[in-house]
């Protein structure tokens, strides 16, 4: 794209709350970008740490950074009051605790530039667990076509890697609804993708930090009953099932009970996506396939084996998951106890792998420009 001739504005919308350990970070690698025409709007959400001392003095080095500080309203209330703010045509996000490579918003306005329509843009991401990054690897189920019917089952982009096109997007549409916490941005692509051409580049252009302190870890439940409040609007929707309740039931509690109605709509909707036209029935397939392993990963969470080997047995899954796991959990029914003690070795194995497959900060950190 030639900033030469077309300089659109961009608005980065940062929340902040409580952000002082990667604040300095998370803004550096937004002033640094190659891309030069943007603001960068602040909205501290009533933060006790040191996060609004830290934005003003960033600020003081660059007027490009705007602030806002008022009391706490909720991550949801935060996003809106920044989108009224934003001047740009075009709104990214960004999290206050994640780092934007340098060419992130030049790779993503050059593909607005080819494609005028587009009304949103997400990427690839590496993931940053502490002072080291685990590389991320493209996702073939990523086509553009594929898109639409993906966004039913999942959030289809992080969300600190969109950028919005306001030239396309309604500004009714472009809206946060807070009758969806903690997936709000799920709901958003959804709405979006439903009506208007969307697209990945699928490479890492943000550094996404992990850590205990962020949204996703904080209101993991909350977010997963949501989510599966999505899925089933969405199913429902398109017409894949006229009752979803089991859903909502394996939100709420996980049993026996609820795992037996769930496995029973899963089959039912494997046997509708089967007959589902042939140029959309692999997009749905691999979105039901990422929401399976959603529904997998919620019942594991609770460390009752025993109900993880119900489940794989009354959804004849159990090819889907990996032999380390299948191995931890076939003495569920007889031997809970043992299948815990696997499955928590397991884990720690697979710690151990994302450890020794990370590789160290520095040689990493120098693709922001500055370290």
């Amino acid at each position: 794209m030639s900033q030469a001739t077309s300089t659109p504005l961009v608005s980065v919308l940062l929340p902040v709350y409580n952000g002082e350990p990667y604040l300095v970070l998370a803004i550096e690698s937004l002033l640094r970008q190659d891309y030069k025409s943007l603001e960068i709007i602040a909205i501290d959400d009533g933060s006790t740490d040191r996060s609004l001392e830290i934005l003003e003095r960033l600020r003081q080095a660059d007027r490009r950074i705007s602030i806002v500080s008022r009391e706490n309203r909720g991550l949801i209330a935060t996003l809106n009051e920044g989108l009224r703010l934003a001047t740009g045509e075009f709104v990214a996000r960004m999290d206050a605790d994640d780092v934007a490579y340098s060419t992130r918003l030049s790779r993503q306005m050059a593909l607005f530039d080819e494609q005028p329509r587009l009304a949103m843009c997400g990427t690839g991401v590496d993931r940053l667990i502490g002072s080291r990054v685990l590389r991320g690897k493209p996702d073939p189920i990523y086509r553009a076509a594929s898109l639409p019917v993906l966004s039913a089952f999942f959030t289809i982009f992080i969300h600190s890697t969109v950028v919005y096109n306001r030239r396309v997007i309604p500004n009714d549409l472009l809206v946060y609804d807070s009758a969806y916490p903690h997936a709000e941005d799920f709901d958003l692509f959804r709405r979006i993708a439903g009506r208007f051409p969307v697209a990945m580049i699928d490479e890492a252009l943000i550094a996404y930090r992990i850590h205990d302190g962020s949204v996703t870890s904080k209101h993991l439940r909350q977010m997963r009953q949501t989510h599966l409040k999505i899925v089933a609007e969405n199913i429902e929707r398109q017409g894949l099932s006229d009752d979803t309740g089991a859903l909502r039931e394996i939100g709420l509690s996980v049993t026996s009970g609820s795992i037996r109605s769930l496995a029973q709509l899963v089959l039912a909707l494997e046997r509708t996506i089967a007959v589902q036209p042939t140029e959309t029935r692999g997009a749905y397939e691999d979105g039901f396939l990422q929401f399976f392993y959603f529904l997998y990963q919620l019942i594991a969470d609770e460390n009752r084996p025993e109900l993880t080997h119900e489940f794989l047995t009354r959804t004849a899954k159990w090819g889907l998951i990996r032999r380390r796991e299948r191995y931890g959990l076939m003495p569920a029914v007889r031997a809970p106890w043992c299948s815990r003690l696997s499955l928590a070795a397991s884990r720690k194995a697979d710690d151990l792998a994302r450890y020794l497959q990370s590789v160290p900060a520095a040689t990493v950190l120098p693709q922001f420009g500055w370290l």
